[in-house]
């Protein structure tokens, strides 16, 4: 009688966790979905100011030259944002 109880047990419980993890599996894909438009990746990006366009082109430039540099060899012990910053402080001054 005793088998008979657990195995009546065990059986409603896994019955249970079935039905439970086929709810929660259904509603999952709701809630992506509604994280997804919330998401600040979904809005639409403000337009860039003319100081960051001014920007990107310096650090550009900058880039070119950072390459060419260490192909040279020349910026032994210098860092990128080190170079970027000098680079950009000479171009702004210049241009």
């Amino acid at each position: 009688m005793v088998r008979v109880l657990v195995a009546g047990a065990i059986a409603a419980g896994l019955l249970g966790a079935s039905v439970c993890g086929g709810a929660i599996a259904q509603t999952a894909p709701a809630k992506t979905t509604a994280a997804t438009e919330k998401s600040p990746a979904a809005k639409s990006k403000r337009p860039m100011s003319a100081g960051q366009k001014a920007f990107l082109e310096r650090e550009k430039k900058c880039s070119a030259e950072w390459k060419e540099a260490k192909a040279a060899g020349k910026n032994k012990g210098t860092t990128w944002p080190k170079f970027l910053s000098a680079c950009n402080k000479r171009l702004k001054a210049g241009g």
